[in-house]
Order: structure tokens, then C-alpha cells, then sequence
């Protein structure tokens, strides 16, 4: 008896990330989405132990003399001891190295790998509960401000950290792979790939990246070329076969 072909395995909760970037933003569905990402793609589970504690937090706070928005204070408690979610490209400041670009008038909260890039929340902006993120490229010649807009939401950008992060997290499972021109994913991915409901941003001062999913394969297009990540290597190896399966 021939059965009817199985809907590939996501592994992904897509009503929490819809929930979380959705006209009416909830940002525990954000919390949510990354909690069953850290289950079921990470080694282990968030437990109570990950995150950093209030104390920690307030004293950053009094340390200095701003208030940090209830968002990031709830992704540092829920995530910032995880180095392998946060810390495995760029990197998530410690609430004691949490700083003020005083020029622009910007709370610095993580910092690419080489210091070319840094990612923030403005000062006008920290009395809101969930407010802006902008990034800012380490020009040769930076202007007055040369910090822009990056995210809506301080608990959207940390899923989009989390998942660019999971991209880098193990290199036996990762790899690239390259448009056949610059209009986008070659036509076996785009007719087979799931685009997940998260806005395009810009990343490495390219605007429009997106993500997609299929079969336990995450994928970042950066609009010119796309790093994917298998949550297995089963789920590699499927994906790897097919693409050199389309090549020859």
C-alpha cells in the first residue's frame, strides 16, 4: 500500500514566532519560541539556572543610571548564561559590560566577533517595555549618528540572536549555499522551503534577509547567499544529497 508523503518535520513552534512578531506583538510568545528552539536544537533545555539573576541586573541598572526595558531584562533572566545560544558568533554583553555609546546615546547590549559591528537600544527609547534595536557598523568615518534601525523589538531581535547563532552552533552541521544569481534561493529551495513568519531586517549592511525552514534545516538568505543549519545529521545528510543531487 503506497502512503501519502509526510509534511517535513519543522521542529519549530511557528504559532509562538507568529504570536511574537504578529500586528498585536506578545513578547512571551518570543520567550516561548526560544524555549522549545533551545529543547529540540541545542543540547539541552533552558533550565532556571540559565539566566542571569536580578541582582545582577539591578546593579547594572544602578550602575548606569538607566533603566533597562522589561524585554531585555527578561532575555537576560530567561538566556544569559547560554553562551551556545547567545555567544557562539557575536556576543551578548554581561550586565556588568553593558555600556552607553554617550555620543549617540545608545545602551550597548552585544557585539559582533571582531568589533565590527554593535547592536543597541537608544536611550530615549529604554522606557518602554519592548522598544527598538538599531545596529551600527564600525565605520573608517562614522557620521553624527550612524546607528539604524534593525528590529522592532528587543524580544524579536533575541530570536533572530538565537537562531543566527544555532547557524554557527556546529560546524559538522552547517554549510552555504549560493544563488545561481542575485535574485534569490535557487528554485528547489524557494518551491520547498517554508519562508517563517519574521520580518526582513538587514544584516552585514545588506537589507532584506529572511528565514526559511524544511525538514529540520533553518535558513538564513542574506539576499546573495544563504547559511543553513540541520538540527541532525540525518537531516544534513538528507539536505547535503539533495543538493549535490540538483547539481549533477
Amino acid at each position: 500500500m503506497n502512503q501519502e508523503p509526510q509534511p517535513p518535520n519543522l521542529m519549530l513552534d511557528l504559532d509562538a514566532l507568529t504570536a511574537a512578531v504578529g500586528e498585536r506583538p506578545d513578547r512571551q510568545a518570543a520567550w516561548r519560541f526560544i524555549r522549545a528552539f533551545a529543547r529540540d536544537w541545542s543540547q539541552h533545555p533552558l533550565t532556571g539556572t540559565d539566566g542571569c539573576a536580578p541582582a545582577d541586573l539591578d546593579a547594572a541598572q544602578a550602575r548606569l543610571g538607566l533603566p533597562l526595558p522589561a524585554a531585555l531584562r527578561e532575555a537576560y533572566q530567561l538566556l544569559g548564561h547560554r553562551k551556545d545560544l547567545t555567544d557562539t558568533q557575536d556576543s551578548l554583553l554581561a550586565p556588568q559590560d553593558l555600556y552607553v555609546d554617550e555620543d549617540r546615546g545608545v545602551l550597548v547590549f552585544r557585539v559582533e566577533n571582531q568589533s565590527c559591528a554593535y547592536w543597541g537600544v537608544r536611550v530615549t527609547d529604554l522606557d518602554q517595555d519592548d522598544p527598538p534595536v538599531v545596529v551600527r557598523a564600525d565605520l573608517v568615518r562614522p557620521t553624527a549618528d550612524d546607528w539604524a534601525a534593525w528590529l522592532g523589538r528587543v524580544s524579536v531581535a533575541f530570536v533572530e540572536i538565537v537562531l543566527s547563532e544555532a547557524l554557527c552552533a556546529d560546524e559538522d552541521l552547517m554549510g552555504w549555499v549560493t544563488p545561481d544569481d542575485d535574485t534569490g534561493l535557487p528554485e528547489d529551495i524557494a518551491a520547498t522551503f517554508r519562508r517563517l513568519p519574521f520580518p526582513e531586517y538587514p544584516i552585514s549592511q545588506q537589507p532584506g534577509s529572511r528565514w526559511y525552514a524544511h525538514d529540520e534545516i533553518i535558513l538564513r538568505d542574506d539576499r546573495g547567499t544563504a547559511l543553513f543549519r540541520a538540527r541532525t545529521e540525518a537531516a544534513f545528510d538528507r539536505f547535503d544529497g539533495d543538493e549535490e543531487g540538483e547539481e549533477d
